[in-house]
């Protein structure tokens, strides 16, 4: 069963349809563009407030990245949004810092990447769906490509 699977992708991966002198070509695409996202201590790791937190991001392929975090209490929030080349990255580039703060508890953390640039929608706020909110924001951004990773942490 597998291997039918595996041939089915590679054959619609790239096809052309051609009616009556009109071509039609689609491509679907099934690799992922966020390859890892992770906390540098590691998924699920411990931080203290006060502490640093930096994120370790492999793409595969260039584009923007917004990270979204979800407090303990259901805040959900943007706190960075970047263009990255494809490859591996520690985050925040340069000097910035993504020092913590209460309240304490899990903190759940969402790369959204996205191949054009982000849209004027912010993820900010509770949302009783934050999938569906994060529908809207990739929705603006007009993309064509877009995956969301999520990580998770501690925060003590």
């Amino acid at each position: 069963m597998r291997p039918v699977l595996i041939l089915m992708a590679g054959l619609l991966s790239a096809c052309t349809l051609t009616l009556e002198g009109v071509s039609l070509t689609y491509r679907l695409d099934l690799t992922p563009a966020i390859l890892r996202f992770e906390p540098d201590r590691g998924v699920g790791a411990t931080y203290f407030v006060g502490e640093e937190v930096r994120f370790l991001l492999t793409l595969a392929a260039p584009g923007w990245v917004t990270l979204v975090a979800r407090d303990p209490d259901g805040f959900t929030y943007e706190f960075d949004r970047l263009y990255l080349d494809r490859g591996t990255h520690l985050l925040p580039p340069g000097a910035y810092r993504y020092a913590l703060t209460p309240p304490r508890g899990l903190h759940r953390v969402r790369a959204v990447y996205t191949d054009a640039p982000p849209g004027r929608v912010r993820l900010e706020g509770r949302y009783a769906n934050w999938d569906a909110r994060l529908r809207v924001y990739v929705e603006a951004s007009r993309a064509t490509r877009h995956q969301v990773a999520e990580t998770f942490f501690y925060v003590r």
